[in-house]
């Protein structure tokens, strides 16, 4: 059984390069579009796998284009798909994406899609069980909420993607040791008007092993209980930010089973991150293991 396993939604992009965003009622011509696999947990999933963790994805997906895409593409970079159910004559959720050149910025204009609520099985509640951690994202909450109670009595780390303020999602941030909310986040379900007051206010509430909150351009900072800390960004020219929060939590998740300690597991991700920055694609942009370390000792930082 892999190590990680990850429930979460699982995204069909469309993804169209600009020179800059156009004006309303026009046309552009795009630099270039293509197709990639999408979503938190699915996208952290691919990054896990490719930096060397075995990785599991249980979820839901359609028989149509979409899907069979997402299927393949996660087959192509080495997450397992035994746990995956496929059904017929439903939509796949999918996304397009203008990636705006001239800011480096990316709009998203998304469709959920009709697939059915995943129930997990049998064989999935194994793999749960048997999994070093869990990675949820607020997606499929029913099924992730489920997930993590077996998870929370097997000993299996849960680790939360905090990224949408979802119905329940204090039941599953209560179920979580590894939180990392995106600031955003992190201020708006606590009423804080800093991070570190946020990250405080998340411990304190919700008793985690710790909380990183990530700050994009900024960095991030990372609470135990005892102190904050922050960790850097590493130097990127950015052409592709479009998944780079769901690659970080993925190269967490990845530096948690290699047994790094949080410290070091932020300093990992926020390398990985801006490695896959530089690429277009969030998925086929994340860089192996190898390439990772190399790139933080040329920047100053020895694992």
């Amino acid at each position: 059984m892999s190590k990680i396993v990850g429930i979460g939604a699982c995204v069909f992009d469309t993804l169209y390069t600009m020179p800059t965003y156009p004006i309303e009622d026009t046309k552009m011509r795009a630099l270039s579009s293509k197709n990639a696999g999408g979503g938190p947990v699915a996208t952290g999933l691919v990054a896990a796998s490719k930096l060397g963790a075995s990785a599991s994805y249980i979820g839901v997906l359609s028989d149509d284009s979409g899907g069979k895409y997402l299927k393949a593409d996660f087959e192509k970079y080495g997450v397992d798909t035994s746990l995956v159910c496929v059904e017929s004559g439903y939509r796949s959720f999918a996304s397009v994406l203008w990636l705006c050149a001239d800011t480096a910025t990316r709009t998203c204009v998304f469709d959920k899609g009709n697939l059915p609520a995943l129930v997990l099985n049998a064989e999935q509640r194994s793999a749960v069980r048997e999994a070093d951690i869990l990675m949820v994202d607020g997606n499929e909450m029913e099924a992730a909420l489920e997930a993590a109670r077996i998870a929370r009595a097997s000993g299996t780390k849960v680790l939360y993607d905090c990224g949408g303020l979802y119905a329940d999602v204090e039941k599953l941030l209560a179920l979580t040791d590894i939180m990392i909310p995106s600031e955003e986040f992190a201020l708006a379900h606590t009423g804080c008007s800093d991070a570190e007051s946020a990250a405080r206010a998340l411990y304190a509430r919700y008793s985690p092993d710790f909380v990183v909150i990530t700050q994009g351009k900024r960095g991030g900072i990372l609470f135990d209980g005892k102190g904050v800390t922050a960790y850097p960004i590493f130097p990127a020219n950015v052409v592709d930010s479009n998944g780079s929060g769901d690659v970080f939590h993925g190269a967490f998740a990845a530096g948690l089973v290699r047994g790094f300690d949080p410290s070091k597991c932020c300093h990992f991700a926020s390398a990985v991150s801006a490695l896959k920055c530089m690429g277009v694609g969030a998925r086929e942009s994340v860089p192996s293991f190898d390439t990772a370390v190399r790139f933080m000792k040329e920047n100053g930082y020895e694992l």
